[in-house]
């Protein structure tokens, strides 16, 4: 019996994926705006694995670039020969490591480690193979794991070839297989394509290992976690899959979702315990929530981070680079983008704040815009503590307003405002005593005349 506890895992990537209709890699198509293929590489980090090899083919480019920086090793399989063909390319990249190998497929994200673990822990007893199965509620056409009460497996055969009894067993065959690299690599060698596509198909790996004697163990997951997704249909339910199981997450960690079905997360979004979540909230990616903060209605938060009591919305956009923090508010119609709001800071409606930084206590009036952009570069606007900025007004960057400073509402600021000071930048307002009546009455008379 091997005993090593090193571990590697080969990620099969290398098919074209027509049913996705898509110039993108099947495997890079997002869940929670992160590729199907970097949920299951996160969801093996618990796993503490010497080696990864992702098996490409098509694409490849692709998927060299999203594996850019990781310790991953890529393998070409080119022709495409088959499930067992594709495990076998990873031969090389694995060359001088000895222990168990992982094989699976890069279209099933859901996957968890703790799975993975279950499957190595099933030759611990002496089984030179072991394989993941599941009980869909609609067996279909997936391949049948024939199993004894302990998990013993007899025999696997792909549903075209089982008989009436065969397919009238519910366990289905996931293609996650685990065997050690002594065994792992024969077993592959030994497969043949005596089938009617002609291939070199991975599940008789076990049909081999039996063969010979050995003994083949399944152990059984949920049918949801090893799940494929070779089509925009099945992406689409994937991610309410993941959406689900993440607000199940959130509320269990002490979030309020008041109709958590509205509220759609991204895969690294963080919110604190005493979050509050109201309908119809996006997170984009990069966004933290700390305790106290409640997220209102029909707001959009990405690469944000927002501090401790604060609220947000209804109808607010935080862009990358905003920065809310503790007891700071934003209201409706409000956008942020590389910009800070200090402490008790209110931004209450209309307001555009970007590349700027609001000191602690400021009041940023209705219709306020930060005007950082002059066609080529961007410009900040500092806003000092206290300061009060009157509605309507047009900070044209770069401009730095006072503490405790107000600008009159109206203005149109290109200087800076110094501490304390009242800047006011209006047109001379003119008034006509009884200009209006005179207009009304010649205007009525030239429409009467104009209907007879």
């Amino acid at each position: 019996m091997n005993t090593s506890r090193e571990f590697a895992a080969v990620i099969l990537a290398a098919g074209k994926g027509t049913r996705m209709k898509s110039d993108l890699h099947k495997v890079l198509h997002p869940i929670a705006g992160r590729p199907m293929l970097l949920h299951l590489l996160d969801s093996f980090a618990e796993l503490d694995l010497k080696r990864t090899v992702v098996v490409v083919g098509d694409k490849r480019e692709q998927l060299d670039a999203a594996l850019e920086g990781r310790d991953v090793a890529t393998a070409l399989q080119e022709p495409q020969l088959g499930t067992a063909h594709a495990a076998l390319q990873a031969r090389e990249a694995l060359e001088g490591f000895s222990g168990h190998i992982l094989v699976c497929f890069g279209d099933c994200p859901m996957v968890r480690g703790e799975t993975v673990k279950r499957l190595i822990a099933a030759l611990a007893d002496g089984a030179k193979v072991a394989v993941l199965g599941f009980r869909p509620t609609d067996p279909l056409a997936y391949g049948r794991i024939i199993a004894d009460g302990d998990g013993t497996v007899s025999r696997m055969v792909e549903f075209k070839d089982a008989t009436a009894d065969e397919r009238a067993c519910d366990l289905c065959n996931s293609g996650l297989i685990v065997a050690h690299s002594d065994d792992m690599w024969p077993l592959l060698d030994a497969v043949g394509n005596d089938n009617s596509q002609g291939e070199y198909y991975l599940p008789d790996v076990a049909t081999e290992a039996i063969a010979r004697g050995d003994t083949v163990k399944v152990v059984e997951t949920d049918a949801d976690e090893v799940a494929g997704i070779n089509s925009r249909a099945e992406l689409a339910q994937a991610e309410a899959q993941w959406q689900e199981l993440k607000r199940e997450e959130a509320m269990t960690d002490g979030v309020t979702l008041t109709a958590p079905e509205t509220v759609f997360f991204s895969w690294d979004t963080a919110l604190a315990s005493d979050v509050t979540v109201e309908p119809h909230v996006v997170f984009g990616p990069g966004v933290t929530v700390a305790s106290g903060a409640r997220i209102r209605a029909f707001s959009h938060l990405e690469g944000a981070r927002v501090g401790e009591g604060c609220s947000v919305g209804p109808y607010a956009r935080l862009r990358p680079g905003a920065v809310m923090e503790k007891d700071s508010f934003v209201g409706n119609f409000v956008e942020m983008k590389q910009a800070t709001l200090g402490e008790g800071a209110k931004a209450s409606h209309l307001t555009y704040l970007g590349d700027a930084e609001v000191g602690a206590g400021a009041n940023i009036g209705a219709g306020t815009i930060t005007c950082n952009y002059d066609g080529y570069f961007k410009h900040k606007t500092v806003i000092g503590d206290r300061a009060f900025i009157g509605s309507n007004s047009a900070l044209i960057a770069p401009v730095r307003i006072g503490a405790d400073a107000i600008v009159a509402a109206g203005s149109a600021v290109s200087r800076d405002v110094g501490d304390g000071d009242l800047r006011m930048v209006r047109g001379e307002q003119v008034v006509k005593p009884g200009w209006a009546d005179r207009f009304h009455d010649a205007m009525k008379k030239k429409k009467a005349a104009a209907k007879k």
